[in-house]
């Protein structure tokens, strides 16, 4: 019976419908840039886990006798004024700064999209105070509040995390914002209200949901902002410390002794540069692929 029916629907012309999952993943297959993007993270956050068995140097281990000396069949990508071997130090600065932008970037996500959500979905007075709050943080400078935050917070890594989170979930908030005022006129919404459906159950089963469009495409884009915040910070000597090291670390390292070892330079500038394209790549086609304008093919 069931093939029947289908037939039925081929002759007559009606076409199967598709979640809009599997239709953002149909657009996003097909945009070559945003795949290229999502393998490049997919094999830096499986490098990233695999560090240890890559590399049969420690990030630690040096060799003040061999000191800074270009690439070679023994150490492909030369060793640092201290000894140590590069390749192994960019494999471990490349755990530390995708940690801090996934992990800072989930402060971020859970803050602003919690704080837009409920601006969105109480308006009225309670939206906004909450939003002139926000307009109040805006204003202040982003970098000089992070560092104020980790001079009280202390430098610690975890800290590092929650003082970058806590400047970036502004912009995400207003997002979300925008999103849950725009669907809560909805009829689903009217209809949830009738059924008498608790408030807090509206908000984080059926607003927050159907925004998630726009959160995925964001949160793809706040990760490559995150990563040049926590290279900025390192760069200043606020960020990873010794002798723990970043992506950011590495490059400030570089910079003292670029003109005399700028191998020391150009490798972390190179695996940051390109760990920023793929996110950036990846969000774009995010961005394209969970467009409600775009028509079905």
């Amino acid at each position: 019976m069931t093939t029947d029916i289908h037939t039925m629907e081929a002759e007559a012309g009606f076409e199967s419908g598709s979640s809009l999952w599997s239709d953002a993943w149909r657009r996003l297959s097909r945009n070559k840039a945003a795949m290229a993007g999502l393998v490049v993270l997919a094999v830096l956050i499986v490098v990233a886990i695999a560090t240890p068995w890559l590399t049969p140097y420690g990030y630690q281990d040096q060799n003040i006798a061999l000191g800074a000396t270009p690439p070679s069949a023994q150490h492909w990508l030369g060793t640092d004024t201290l000894g140590r071997d590069l390749f192994t130090r960019i494999l471990y600065g490349g755990r530390v700064s995708l940690m801090v932008g996934f992990a800072a970037t989930a402060v971020s996500l859970v803050v602003g999209v919690t704080y837009g959500a409920i601006a969105g979905f109480a308006g009225g007075r309670t939206d906004n105070l909450m939003m002139r709050i926000v307009d109040i943080m805006y204003a202040l400078p982003f970098t000089i509040f992070v560092i104020i935050l980790m001079v009280f917070l202390g430098r610690n890594i975890v800290l590092l995390f929650v003082a970058i989170g806590a400047v970036e979930w502004l912009t995400m908030a207003r997002i979300v914002r925008g999103q849950v005022m725009s669907l809560r006129e909805k009829e689903f919404i009217a209809a949830a209200r009738v059924l008498g459906v608790r408030r807090r159950h509206i908000l984080f089963r059926h607003l927050i949901p159907n925004a998630l469009g726009p959160i995925i495409v964001y949160t793809t884009l706040t990760i490559p902002n995150i990563m040049l915040l926590e290279a900025f910070l390192s760069f200043l000597g606020l960020g990873v410390q010794a002798p723990m090291s970043s992506w950011g670390v590495l490059i400030n390292q570089g910079v003292e002794s670029m003109e005399e070892y700028p191998w020391l330079l150009i490798f972390p500038s190179i695996a940051l540069s390109v760990t920023l394209f793929a996110l950036n790549f990846l969000g774009d086609g995010l961005r394209d692929a969970l467009d409600p304008r775009v028509s079905k093919d």
